[in-house]
């Protein structure tokens, strides 16, 4: 790591680079118990149809194993889950300890966890075998992590040959007049909403800027395919507001 690399973004904010990853999980300690409500809130329910968008675009079959990052409340994994039937399996993947507990007790209050396990992992050092995944998927959990190049090459080693990589996440609305809209919605009603909802203003304020901060659909394709996955292909979600990226391991 150069002396260049020692500092880090944590919204708006210059942070020690080792700091980021404590300062974002106290955000996601505090957001936990929330977070399902305030992401129908936030999204008007939205959020849902961009889940279902990068599953349907998933190449996953029954019988294979899958591995969602930042899986934090199950949504992706549930879908995931009826796709790959009884005899595959997800992994639910979270670093935060505390997103994992609510992902776990809503999939076992609908009974699904029947194929699926769950483990509390840093994205940036994957606690599997090379070639153990047919798909990867990672939805708006990558622009918390501290090092994105090294979680993205992490990705690449566990993937099998022949696999896939889907990161849905916020992006650079591209719709011509959007970007203000959008701008002032997020800085305006999203971190008032955290504090009449949650009580926790601060929170949602960060989570305001790391999108800010987040590269845009471009530069997220250079770093995936840097990475060493290829084909890399993404689609603009409500205007660019989100993007998925879907890439492949050949």
């Amino acid at each position: 790591m150069t002396d260049q690399a020692k500092t880090t973004h944590f919204g708006f904010q210059t942070v020690d680079w080792d700091d980021k990853e404590k300062k974002v999980g106290a955000v996601f300690e505090s957001v936990a118990a929330n977070y399902d409500r305030m992401n129908n809130l936030m999204s008007f329910g939205v959020h849902h149809a961009w889940k279902r968008f990068a599953v349907a675009l998933s190449r996953v079959r029954p019988g294979q194993i899958v591995l969602d990052l930042a899986g934090g409340s199950g949504d992706l994994t549930r879908l995931l889950s009826k796709k790959v039937g009884g005899q595959g399996h997800v992994i639910l993947a979270d670093i935060n300890a505390a997103m994992i507990e609510v992902g776990r007790n809503r999939l076992i209050d609908e009974g699904l966890i029947h194929n699926i396990r769950f483990v509390q992992a840093n994205a940036e050092s994957l606690p599997f075998a090379k070639h153990s995944f047919h798909c990867i998927t990672m939805a708006f959990g990558l622009r918390n992590v501290t090092d994105k190049e090294t979680a993205l090459r992490s990705m690449y080693q566990v993937c099998k040959p022949g696999g896939q990589l889907l990161i849905l996440e916020f992006s650079t609305p591209t719709w011509p007049g959007l970007k203000s809209v959008y701008d002032w919605y997020s800085f305006n009603i999203l971190p008032k909403l955290g504090k009449l909802c949650a009580d926790d203003e601060a929170s949602y304020q960060y989570l305001v800027e790391s999108i800010r901060k987040h590269p845009n659909q471009e530069a997220l394709k250079v770093m995936i395919e840097q990475a060493g996955f290829e084909d890399c292909q993404y689609h603009n979600l409500s205007g660019g507001i989100v993007a998925l990226h879907v890439a492949y391991k050949y």
